[in-house]
């Protein structure tokens, strides 16, 4: 674990005594990581001046995860002169293309310490952003504390809403007051969608079936360029946009597809393979979940020092690759398949 591998007893003892504006303490912050030993991280930013306060934890943490110098974020989401053709046309490996962004608003603390009251206003300052959208992006807002569990279910099952926080969320404060104030908007397609309340303020998503990566990369920009527009976020030139989890920071984007490879995911070499890559590796139901039937949920791991652009070539290389080694190991069982019969 990240988290106590930095938390030395001389930064602690430094540490332990500040808090923040909103009353983020050193305590509160590795919370989740004393509570879940098993946790990679183990520590989470209960507002932007968390990054500030406890810097002498959080600063070599994100050196590491990052492999980052700290010595400026860039910004880059122009796509022009990148590949760009469906990578998999006839859908025999990949099924789905996903992008998404964490945004936290700059005037009020992240879900593990925003107040109640709080957590109601910036609900109401997001849906007269959303409401705003025009054309494909044009949708309705679904309060979760309005659903029936029926209906919550079904947006659950379909990956296109959030479950209550893990027991990592749990511990690190992210579940207070379920459901209230927490919602997803989605566009009429469903291609679309922002979610409110969950790990950070915003989740703004971009998803469609196959692997049409940059249509995604697109759509997500086009709804990006509104909002940006007219809320202010959590961010600076060092860190790029603050998240709730240092990992986030940066881009804090997540580019990734569902993908079939059966073959290669059962190959000694398939971990390394994405590790050379730049690609993490989770199951489909997301993070701490397994794999189903051969497929996984392949992203990008870098968020942090690289640009939006970068990490659509990343995606698409990654991709490009992962289809290539598995369509030869099935080539392979299949000319042994025919040689045995």
């Amino acid at each position: 674990m990240l988290m106590k591998k930095y938390l030395t007893p001389e930064i602690k003892a430094a540490l332990e005594k500040l808090t923040t504006r909103s009353g983020w303490s050193l305590k509160k912050a590795i919370r989740s990581g004393v509570e879940n030993p098993d946790s990679s991280i183990g520590i989470y930013a209960g507002d932007s001046e968390s990054y500030r306060v406890f810097s002498p934890l959080f600063d070599p943490l994100i050196r590491d995860y990052s492999r980052y110098d700290m010595s400026g974020h860039p910004s880059d989401f122009s796509l022009d002169g990148l590949p760009a053709k469906n990578l998999d046309p006839e859908g025999r490996f990949v099924i789905s293309t996903r992008v998404r962004v964490g945004r936290n608003l700059a005037e009020y603390a992240f879900p593990p310490a925003i107040r109640a009251e709080d957590r109601a206003r910036m609900e109401a300052e997001i849906l007269d952003v959303l409401s705003e959208l025009t054309g494909g992006l044009a949708g309705e807002y679904h309060r979760l504390s309005e659903m029936t569990e029926e209906r919550r279910q079904e947006m659950v099952d379909g990956h296109l809403l959030f479950k209550q926080g893990d027991r990592f969320l749990e511990s690190a404060g992210v579940n207070r007051d379920w459901p209230q104030n927490r919602g997803i908007y989605h566009s009429s397609d469903r291609r679309f969608l922002v979610w409110v309340g969950e790990e950070d303020s915003m989740r703004i998503i971009s998803m469609q079936r196959g692997a049409d990566i940059k249509a995604a990369f697109i759509r997500l920009k086009a709804a990006l360029d509104h909002i940006h527009s007219r809320l202010e976020f959590a961010c600076d030139e060092i860190l790029g946009f603050h998240t709730t989890c240092p990992t986030n920071l940066g881009t804090a984007m997540r580019a990734s597809v569902h993908i079939r490879i059966p073959f290669l995911s059962q190959r000694p070499e398939f971990e390394g393979l994405c590790e050379k890559l730049g690609l993490s590796i989770r199951g489909i139901h997301g993070e701490h979940s397994d794999p189903s039937d051969g497929i996984h949920d392949i992203s990008n791991k870098r968020r942090l020092g690289v640009t939006e652009r970068d990490i659509y070539q990343t995606l698409y290389r990654g991709v490009e690759t992962l289809i290539e080694w598995e369509s030869n190991l099935m080539g392979r069982a299949t000319s042994r398949r025919q040689a045995a019969a």
